[in-house]
């Protein structure tokens, strides 16, 4: 018994360390919206090499993965699986990451390509810090 409770506590924690996705976009943008927290929404692809290679590396990163879950609602979408999003945030390539205010316009440009950690979360900074500055603006 004490074994079986042990290895349910270590596939709970692998489980636990990833990023918190939503899947689908309305839902990820209700969540933004309740939780008062911006939306970060990744188009990517299963069969993009810079895809595989930023979600493998950088949003596999701890602190990214920390940061994300605490001050974020994350959302992705494979347009390989014919996801639905709106049309105006399709820029042709991917990975291209959004970073969107609650009620889905964008806060700047999508970062494209498979950027590195260090440089992602000097970026999830500045956005956490212009989402409050837009929010509390009301």
């Amino acid at each position: 018994m004490k074994i079986v409770f042990m290895l349910l506590l270590a596939l709970s924690s692998v489980f636990a360390s990833g990023i918190k996705w939503e899947k689908d976009y309305t839902t990820a943008l209700k969540q933004s919206k309740t939780l008062n927290k911006p939306m970060m929404f990744i188009i990517s692809n299963h069969h993009c090499h810079f895809c595989v290679q930023f979600e493998s590396t950088t949003l596999s990163n701890p602190k990214v993965i920390q940061k994300l879950n605490a001050d974020y609602v994350a959302a992705i979408v494979y347009v390989d699986e014919n996801p639905i999003f709106p049309r105006d945030l399709n820029v042709g390539g991917t990975p291209a990451t959004w970073f969107l205010k609650s009620d889905g316009e964008p806060l700047f440009e999508p970062v494209m390509g498979a950027i590195d950690s260090a440089r992602f979360l000097e970026a999830l900074d500045v956005v956490s810090k212009e989402y409050k500055k837009k929010s509390t603006k009301k």
